[in-house]
């Protein structure tokens, strides 16, 4: 269904342009009007129905909300459309599930502010609408409504208010023709000498009395138990939101082929009030309340409430019992999952084929679309699916070509200010105060946003995440976040509402905002990965975005570290930092993304970092680091010492991994004695057990060397390290693959137990060249494809230390299998990996695992003597053998 598009009419000179008012779909919320209505249908026309039963719940509502400019306007028209006349319905929507009677008749209402509606307004609509559908009198409400009226509208005739508000030219002029039928039904039926408008109120007395005396003449009206207490009433318009009761009775009593269901459609719902000023809103409850066999659909930008107890004193009838489809739990609506009742359901962005075909149909010259493909892929992807920004796109492009020139992509890359403007429009001070705060975060809680803005209270919190703008996922890290193009035009937009901030209360804000995500990092309960990364990504972009000081992200980032996880984090949207903490964000993604690239474009990125100067000293130092780790992986033993020992002699938080690092490079030289040395006196700190585990490894002492990785993945669980955890036991399940191969399949199992929440490519390098060696000796293809694999795969990575162990699992198989030429092959390849003479002893393991004597004398210096080295070695292969 499509109407007219005024403004996109008027708005060229060219009549062969076709503007039309694009209506998208929606088929899913048309699904679930179609059930509800079944239901509503199905449950009136039950034999223990009663239309007077005052304390049954009610399920004759439902409510379809969301964010300004969602298209819930357009909803309900289409609805009301579609209700009225089959023709009118949405081709894709297909018929309707209910039968031909009763029938339903749609009457819409909007509740807007500009459209002067108060109750007396609305419970005219529905009668008028009824008086026009039925064409009789409905006398139990129409005398009420005279008396009414007469009180509260002395001298001014019925006839003329309907004509001058418009609603007699919307719905005819029969209703008090019809309540003057009814007035004179009943004084013939009294015997009274006639009835005029100065003699309601006799009439209704006499009424009134003939109903308490249960008189004959009065037995039609005498069913309705409550028409004498109401009429008895004083008529102010809190005893007309009862007479609502009387219209239900009057409806019940049709007979069957004049039945009629009211679909009452209730539009811009949120303009009844606020949460302190609910008059109209009790009105309107109560109108549903009192019309059980009428159905309801309510369309605003927020959910009813009328199902929280809390509202108890504010609104008549409260509480899941009394709305039971109004209730809070989760349900599943199109496209969304709303905490919400069965029948309060969130309106969902549209898709992406929804906008293009929306922008498509809404400017049609000569039968094609005016807007072209590309145009409608990129405001698209601007909008986030929210139909008012395509809506303002059209106008931006009618605009545009206006001037004289042809619109392009560039021109719909700009946010709307009016987005701005219409959600602000209903919120509170605090509300919009705060949602400009919680617009610097991808994601926030109560707490944050409160911090955020500087309150002392969070109220106005708790009630701006009820808005539909504000999406929730309970799995979250923090459950609640911005829609997409609402935050982005908070963000960006010119913002032209008279509560507009300055540029020194945005950074005010992200001070406070970073400050919060810093004080939510350091009092949680114990180490929380998840939420060390969340505060570090959403506090670089805020310190990025505002020029802040880095502050508590420095600890942050050493906590990152610490634990060698590396989840992703975001890159710097520019191509050179120009801030601390945009060189903080380069660094950190540089050591996540190490290892899913080349060690050597890890040095470029590292390199880059530290020749901005941007990093404060010790941030600076853990860039060397990790650079000096970077140039060891790739062999560059010289300028990788140089690092370490920069960094070592700092004393800063990097020198025990420093010193570790000299202790793996004098292993590397073969400088065993040293290394050793250094190791002794790490500690946990440096993780000395591993860097044991590592000497007592290269000299074929695999019991000793179990016992210090075991040791070091103890002190690593003990802690709380995750990450170091990993690593040590995958060089235990590496060491015991040489020696226990049944036990090696659990650990290295266990290893990658360990891996599989982490990204550390070494160290699940290690654990493939465990399991290499853990069936080495086997016959077969089994071996030489998974080392051909594994050996692609450390290429790729530029990881040279892992390149020396695939080698020796490849020389331990031929020494098991007594492959002489495989082993001189091994040999050569060794021999071009140490050239530079770093772990040139993995040439002599190879000599020693094959019984052959060196070619010349070794410049290894062993902790032990060469022979029992050698001898270790040798066992091993034995061993394995033997099996």
């Amino acid at each position: 269904m499509a109407g007219r598009d005024l403004r996109a009419l008027f708005s060229t000179n060219d009549p062969t342009l076709s503007a039309s008012e694009a209506f998208t779909d929606r088929h899913g919320q048309w699904q679930l009007v179609q059930t509800a209505l079944a239901e509503h249908l199905a449950r009136i026309a039950a034999p223990g129905f009663d239309v007077e039963d005052l304390e049954a719940p009610r399920t004759n509502v439902m409510v379809f909300h969301g964010v300004g400019g969602i298209g819930k306007t357009t909803l309900s028209r289409t609805l009301e459309a579609a209700l009225a006349h089959s023709g009118q319905r949405p081709a894709r929507w297909g018929e309707p599930s209910w039968p031909d009677r009763p029938v339903l008749l749609p009457v819409r209402i909007d509740l807007a502010r500009s459209a002067g509606n108060d109750f007396e307004r609305v419970l005219l609509t529905i009668r008028l609408a009824l008086a026009a559908h039925l064409g009789r009198p409905l006398p139990a409400f129409d005398i009420a409504l005279r008396r009414y009226w007469e009180h509260q509208h002395p001298g001014e005739p019925l006839e003329e208010y309907l004509a001058r508000g418009g609603l007699a030219g919307r719905f005819g002029k029969a209703l008090p023709q019809q309540v003057q039928s009814a007035l004179g039904d009943v004084a013939q039926a009294l015997m009274l000498p006639g009835t005029v408008g100065g003699a309601v109120s006799q009439l209704t007395g006499a009424l009134t009395k003939a109903l308490r005396e249960r008189r004959q003449t009065v037995k039609a009206l005498a069913g309705c138990a409550r028409l004498a207490d109401l009429l008895e009433a004083e008529p102010d318009v809190d005893a007309l939101s009862y007479y609502p009761h009387l219209l239900a009775w009057e409806l019940a009593q049709l007979p069957a082929d004049k039945a009629v269901v009211p679909v009452v459609l209730l539009d811009t719902f949120e303009d009844t009030g606020s949460r302190t000023h609910r008059d109209l809103e009790r009105l309107l409850q109560r109108l549903v309340w009192l019309m059980p066999n009428a159905f309801f659909i309510v369309t605003g930008r927020g959910r009813l409430q009328w199902a929280d107890p809390a509202l108890e004193g504010q609104l008549d009838f409260t509480g899941p019992a009394a709305w039971p489809g109004l209730a809070t739990h989760t349900v599943p609506g199109p496209r969304t999952s709303e905490p919400g009742g069965g029948r309060q359901i969130l309106i969902g962005d549209f898709s992406p084929e929804d906008c293009d075909d929306y922008l498509a149909r809404r400017l049609v010259k000569d039968g094609e679309s005016l807007i072209t493909p590309e145009l409608r892929a990129v405001i698209t992807a601007r909008s986030h699916g929210l139909p008012l920004h395509l809506d303002l796109s059209v106008l931006r492009f009618l605009e545009i070509r206006r001037t004289g020139r042809t619109p392009v992509p560039e021109d719909f890359e700009a946010d709307f200010p009016a987005l701005i403007a219409r959600t602000l429009a209903d919120l509170t001070a605090d509300e919009r105060h705060i949602l400009r705060s919680i617009s610097l975060f991808d994601a926030f809680d109560l707490t944050l946003a409160t911090r955020a803005a500087g309150l002392t209270h969070q109220a106005a919190a708790a009630r701006l995440v009820e808005r539909p703008f504000v999406r929730q996922d309970p799995f979250a890290l923090w459950q609640y976040h911005l829609h997409a193009l609402i935050r982005s035009t908070l963000r960006t937009a010119d913002d032209a509402t008279d509560d507009r901030w300055t540029d020194t209360d945005w950074k005010a804000a992200a001070i406070r905002a970073l400050e919060a995500l810093g004080e939510q990092w350091r009092t949680a309960e114990g180490p929380d990965r998840r939420l060390l990364v969340g505060c570090l990504r959403q506090g670089l972009a805020i310190a990025r975005d505002h020029r802040l000081d880095l502050g508590w992200l420095t600890d942050a980032a050493y906590a990152y570290t610490s634990d060698y996880v590396w989840e992703p984090l975001p890159l710097p949207d520019t191509d050179a930092p120009a801030t601390s903490a945009d060189a903080l964000a380069e660094l950190l993604a540089t050591l996540a993304r190490r290892q899913h690239e080349h060690r050597s474009r890890t040095v470029e990125r590292l390199t880059t970092v530290l020749d901005t100067d941007l990093l404060p000293a010790e941030l600076a130092e853990m860039a060397l680091y990790f650079r000096a780790k970077a140039y060891r992986d790739l062999g560059n033993t010289a300028a990788s010492r140089g690092g370490m020992q920069q960094v070592a002699v700092s004393g800063g938080r990097y020198a025990p991994d420093a010193a570790r690092g000299l202790a793996h490079l004098a292993r590397a030289a073969g400088d065993f004695p040293t290394a050793l040395t250094t190791a002794q006196t790490l500690g946990w700190p440096g993780r000395g057990n591993r860097v044991l585990g590592d000497i007592h490894f290269a000299h074929g002492d695999m019991t000793e060397a179990a016992t210090a990785y075991t040791a070091a993945r103890s002190e690593a669980e003990e802690h709380g390290n995750v990450g170091e955890q990993a690593i040590a036991q995958a060089h235990l399940a590496l060491t015991l693959a040489f020696t226990d191969p049944a036990r090696a399949e659990s650990e290295i199992a266990y290893a990658e137990q360990l891996l599989a929440g982490l990204d550390q490519r070494a160290t699940s390098l290690t654990a493939q060249v465990a399991e290499l060696v853990r069936i080495a000796g086997r016959t077969g293809d089994e071996f030489a494809d998974c080392a051909d694999r594994l050996r692609t795969e450390i290429t790729t990575s530029g990881i040279t230390a892992t390149a020396f162990l695939l080698e020796l699992a490849m020389v331990f198989h031929h020494a098991v299998c007594g492959d002489e030429i495989e082993v001189q092959e091994v040999l050569a390849r060794l021999t071009v990996l140490a050239e530079n003479g770093d772990n040139s002893y993995y040439i002599n393991i190879t000599h020693y695992l094959n019984g052959l004597d060196l070619a010349a004398p070794t410049t290894v210096r062993w902790t032990d003597d060469e022979t029992a080295v050698r001898a270790q070695w040798r066992a091993v292969v034995a061993a394995r053998q033997e099996r």
